[in-house]
């Protein structure tokens, strides 16, 4: 059977327009959904055969049967097609989530060298300080300038705890900041355990002249690192006693607020700036130059944040009445 040319020419024709709109419809779709695209571009050749074989089937002098053949036999294709589509969307899938993975994962070890860097530079920094201290107090007595001995024991005691405070959060922070931090977790009732970081620090605000006030109900339960979680509790209590004014007061409370457990902290402390309030949990943040003078490298908060985020719960600050409110969010168990 002789075809002609103008027939396998026009059915050509017919099968590349068909195969053209189709690649054009694949690369839109692939602008917005890249695997629904890889799932259709297979059906776009059956699609362009298909049109081609119709188109020519009058000048093949095929008939009716043979049509209908050819055509069953091109829809059987079909299933072959999306499942070749189907194989290549999943690769895709594949290749993008893996992608994603290895981006995130260099963004945060970008993201946590950074945060060493800044950390080792704060720390350096602020140990200068106590370190200076100390240095004066020997030379002072070594010197003859200074003779009582018991105050000069009490000062380089105290610049030594001080540097001591500062190492043990930074040692803290950067455990808490590794990519594969394991906390050893069990259940504890959270009302005894905020109970435990305020009493911890009631003698440290009796000196401040700062009073501790709150409610901490029992049987609030919840599986979570203790020794973490104490410690999160405290560094907020602590910072409250720090900002605020003699004779005021500092509020702790536990509560329920549907499925996690709210444990917050008001202080005296007289508000923050607004366009500071997203800033406060970050490593070495101290905002204004009340709070700069500050003992520490400004770490307290920053543990806060990650022991909260270790927990899969949250920190969050906000302006309150005469002060501000710190809360940690942590998911209670269904």
């Amino acid at each position: 059977m002789n075809v002609p040319l103008d027939a396998v020419l026009s059915s050509a024709a017919v099968a590349a327009v068909v195969g053209v709109a189709g690649a054009v419809v694949i690369l839109a779709l692939a602008r917005r959904r890249v695997v629904v695209a890889a799932l259709a571009a297979p059906l776009v050749v059956v699609l362009s055969v298909t049109a081609g074989v119709v188109v020519g089937a009058g000048s093949m002098l095929l008939t009716a049967d043979d049509l209908t053949g050819i055509l069953l036999v091109l829809l059987a294709t079909v299933p072959v097609a999306l499942a070749v589509g189907a194989l290549v969307a999943a690769r895709i899938q594949a290749a993008s989530r893996d992608a994603e993975r290895a981006a995130a994962a260099a963004e945060s070890q970008r993201r946590i060298e950074g945060q060493r860097r800044d950390l080792v530079a704060w720390v350096s920094h602020d140990l200068r300080t106590p370190l200076a201290g100390i240095r004066a107090t020997a030379e002072a007595l070594q010197d003859g300038v200074l003779t009582d001995a018991a105050a000069a024991a009490g000062s380089i005691g105290r610049d030594a705890m001080r540097m001591s405070g500062m190492v043990d959060d930074l040692l803290t922070l950067s455990r808490l900041q590794a990519p594969s931090v394991a906390l050893e977790r069990t259940e504890v009732d959270l009302g005894d355990l905020v109970s435990d970081a305020v009493a911890a620090l009631r003698s440290l605000a009796e000196a401040a002249g700062v009073q501790l006030t709150g409610q901490a109900p029992t049987g609030v339960r919840a599986v979570v690192a203790a020794s973490e979680l104490r410690r999160a509790v405290g560094n907020l209590v602590m910072n409250g006693i720090r900002h605020t004014p003699q004779g005021g007061t500092v509020d702790t409370t536990l509560a329920v607020a549907g499925d996690s457990a709210v444990v917050s902290v008001a202080d005296g402390c007289g508000g923050i700036a607004e366009a500071d309030l997203p800033h406060v949990f970050e490593t070495g943040w101290r905002g204004s130059a009340a709070r700069a003078g500050d003992a520490g490298a400004g770490l307290g908060l920053a543990i806060v944040r990650e022991v909260a985020e270790a927990h899969h719960g949250s920190a969050t600050v906000r302006n309150g009445t005469g002060g501000c409110v710190f809360e940690i969010g942590l998911p209670l168990p269904g």
